[in-house]
């Protein structure tokens, strides 16, 4: 018993020398750890990440049991493995850094502007009736929604325009004898930035192989930004959205604008409640994954 007193005792000293600092210190870290774990799920960094944690296990291991030959090549390895792990996986760092300032790029978005709103709107309903039209004639679709990480290097990988979303005019450009139909529609704030765009491919190995290049297309720029991909299949008629790597597919028309809405547009609040829901969202206190009906599959 007085063993067990003199434990709590030695506890309760402890605790008073924790100061706050301390604790904002842990928390801070907690956080870091839980954002990149986070950012490298379901992509080629989470098995690398899996790797380094096993072998900093098997170093610690080789220092505490003094395997001496063992722990000095394992040392000399970390240094070159670092150098190697930022050349492989450059578009992956390069991502999480994106995903890192787009975040902060919201910080600053506390209030929407009413205009692009009301743009974002128009096109999300002009692409529902487009996309409900070109499914049934299976015409071939990809629309890519731009959202905070900016896609001007694919924009200029086509022809660039400025131009208000209609359905007649994304019927257009997707028409199957349509010099530009084979590309991709960029769409910025409710307006065309550029159509026959050219998107870069996913790497997954595991994806479907009944996927054709329009949909690898798609989940590849969704992959690489926080874009929202529409994809219809020229094959099947069949539609389907891509959101950070995943691809939810066979969507009704109607199904589809609730999913933009949830991707794209903020809910609507009071507006004196906005600064509070943008930093919230910031903090990922908000999980847009949460809601059912954006459920992802491959």
């Amino acid at each position: 018993m007085e063993k067990v007193l003199a434990l709590l005792e030695n506890i309760g000293s402890y605790l008073l020398l924790i100061r706050i600092s301390d604790v904002l210190d842990i928390a801070i870290i907690a956080f870091l750890v839980y954002s990149l774990l986070r950012m490298v799920k379901s992509t080629r960094a989470e098995n690398i990440l899996k790797g380094v944690v096993a072998f900093l296990l098997a170093l610690g291991l080789a220092d505490i049991l003094q395997l001496n030959a063992i722990s000095y090549i394992m040392k000399n390895l970390v240094q070159v493995g670092i150098l190697a792990i930022i050349v492989l996986f450059q578009p992956e760092i390069r991502q999480i850094l994106e995903k890192v300032g787009s975040r902060n790029i919201k910080l600053l978005k506390v209030f929407n502007d009413p205009k692009q709103q009301s743009e974002l709107e128009t096109a999300i309903d002009q692409t529902v009736v487009a996309c409900k039209e070109m499914s049934q004639s299976k015409t071939g679709v990809l629309i890519v929604f731009e959202r905070d990480i900016r896609l001007d290097d694919m924009v200029r990988s086509g022809t660039t325009l400025d131009a208000a979303v209609s359905s007649e005019l994304l019927k257009n450009i997707f028409f199957v004898k349509a010099p530009m139909h084979d590309g991709a529609v960029i769409i910025r704030h409710g307006r065309i930035l550029g159509a026959g765009c050219m998107l870069p491919l996913s790497k997954n190995v595991n994806l479907s192989r009944d996927l054709g290049m329009r949909h690898r297309a798609g989940i590849g720029m969704s992959e690489n930004s926080d874009a929202v991909v529409v994809i219809v299949s020229e094959e099947t008629g069949s539609i389907s959205v891509a959101i950070g790597g995943m691809l939810k597919r066979h969507l009704m028309p109607e199904t589809l604008g609730k999913l933009l809405r949830n991707e794209l547009m903020p809910p609507e609040e009071e507006t004196e409640d906005k600064p509070r829901r943008t930093l919230a969202e910031i903090l990922g206190l908000n999980r847009k994954g949460d809601k059912d009906d954006v459920g992802m599959d491959v």
